[in-house]
Formats: structure tokens, sequence, C-alpha cells
């Protein structure tokens, strides 16, 4: 599935990876460590966990991608939606040799993430949901025109972006059905029995505060969806609670990311195997 005959092992590996219609910028640090693989934000790119993986250090095998046109070089796809940044997951760890993995996901990440490890509990480490996968009913119509009249708004400007890799390569109307869809992901109805089957340790970190294009304390009222979800699963817990807001987690609390990560390790290192 790669295009390179690297070994999935040992040295650094950066290459494309061909998955459906496309194909994916990945970043393998590789050697013997625990596999992490990142799962990026929505409209984001890898370059948000360099904090957080220089932290770690060299220690673990780091593993993150662009999605479907994200970031510099992934290529443009047919089919962005949620189920397929599932996929993708499986196609990068297929791809770089890796069967288990522990899953770290940021804001959309988290809600990728959550789905991967629920579906695939011999596969998963352990996950940690860095402020996503909270489960809550947003969406409604009022949301939703909300949603397509922002995104309307930036089509004007994300076009200078776009050649940083700072800005998806998606048209407005993409991106706004991609944030709608997550809001039916989001649902209680349909993220909490997918929280409930986690079966591995799970850690939230959590911000403060806003995020992009929210308002007064919606935020804070999506993130109280997860008292009833450490409630009801005991491998999920909130590993923290931080200053920083949505956006600026990733780099201005990445230590306790990092304290999630090593935490979820260990405690599945000392569970029993058959």
């Amino acid at each position: 599935m790669t295009k390179n005959n690297t070994s999935p092992t040992g040295t650094p590996w950066t290459g494309m990876v061909a998955v459906d219609d496309t194909a994916l910028a990945v970043t393998d640090t590789g050697g013997s460590g625990v596999p992490v693989i990142y799962l990026n934000g929505q409209f984001a790119t890898q370059g948000y966990w360099r904090h957080l993986i220089a932290a770690l250090g060299p220690g673990w095998r780091h593993i993150t991608y662009d999605e479907r046109a994200r970031g510099k070089k992934s290529k443009l796809s047919a089919d962005y939606s949620f189920e397929a940044a599932v996929r993708d997951v499986d196609a990068v760890l297929a791809a770089r040799g890796v069967h288990r993995a522990l899953v770290v996901g940021w804001s959309y990440g988290a809600f990728v993430a959550a789905h991967w490890a629920s579906r695939n509990p011999d596969r998963t480490i352990g996950a940690v949901l860095v402020d996503g996968a909270q489960p809550s009913d947003w969406l409604d119509e009022a949301m939703e025109l909300r949603i397509r009249k922002l995104f309307r708004r930036m089509r004007w400007f994300m076009p200078l972006l776009r050649p940083t890799g700072l800005a998806p390569r998606l048209t407005a109307e993409q991106q706004a059905e991609s944030n709608i869809e997550l809001g039916r992901v989001a649902r209680e109805r349909e993220l909490g029995p997918v929280l409930d089957r986690i079966t591995v340790p799970t850690r939230y970190v959590v911000a403060s505060g806003t995020s992009f294009g929210s308002r007064g304390d919606e935020q804070e009222r999506i993130r109280a969806g997860l008292d009833a979800v450490v409630t009801r699963n005991p491998n999920i817990k909130i590993s923290a609670k931080v200053a920083s807001n949505h956006g600026a987690i990733l780099r201005k609390d990445f230590p306790a990311v990092v304290a999630a990560i090593t935490e979820v390790s260990t405690l599945a290192d000392q569970q029993p195997t058959d």
C-alpha cells in the first residue's frame, strides 16, 4: 500500500499511503517503542502534534498523517465522510505494518479515535481523547444554518491559506457538510453507545472556554456530557481539565496530554492477557 519499499520499523519514514481514490501524507518515526497514531482536528494538519511528540521523545513510535485534502500533500477525494476518516486509520496502520496502536485524537480526531477504539478493541492499546468525542445534541436546524453561514463567509480568504497547508483544499460547502455531519455523529444516541463499548484504558484531556465558531458557554455545556460517560464506563476517565481553550490545547497544555498517554500505556501493560 505504501509507495516506498521501506521497512515498517527501524528508521524514520515519510511518504504517501494510498487509500480508496486518494493518498495520504504520512510520517512514521519508526523504532521499537509503543506505536502511537495521532488523529488530527477536522481541518488541521499533523504539524499540530509537534510539541507533544517532542515532549514524549524517541521512546515511542509516532505516526502522524494529514487527512484527505488536508496539509500540503494529501490528495483530493470523492469521499470526505466521517466513515472515510475512520477507514483511513486502518489504511495508515496497515501500510506501516502496525497491528496494535495507542490512538490519540484531538477535536474531530477524538471522535475518530473513539470510534476506532470501540470497533477494534483487540487492536487498541488505549485511547487519549483531547477535547472532543463529547456526546451532545448541539446540532439543530438553527445551528446548521449558522455553520453554513460561517463557512460561506470564510470562503473568501481560505484560498490564500491553502498553499501553506493551513487550510483544507475543500470547498466551503464541503467544510460545512463535514461539520454538520460531525454534529450528527456527536448526538448522544449515536456517540453514547460507541463510548460505552470501549473496553481499553481511555483518558480525556479537556480544554476550557470556547472553540472556533462557538458562543458563550456552548462548549462547556457540550463538555458536561462526559459526566454520564465516565459514570457508565469504568474504562474511561477524565485525566485533566486544562486552562487553555480548544484551539490552543496542543500548543499550551501538551504536558497534560503526555501524562494521559503515559498513564494509558502503563494501564494497558497491567491488563491481563488471554
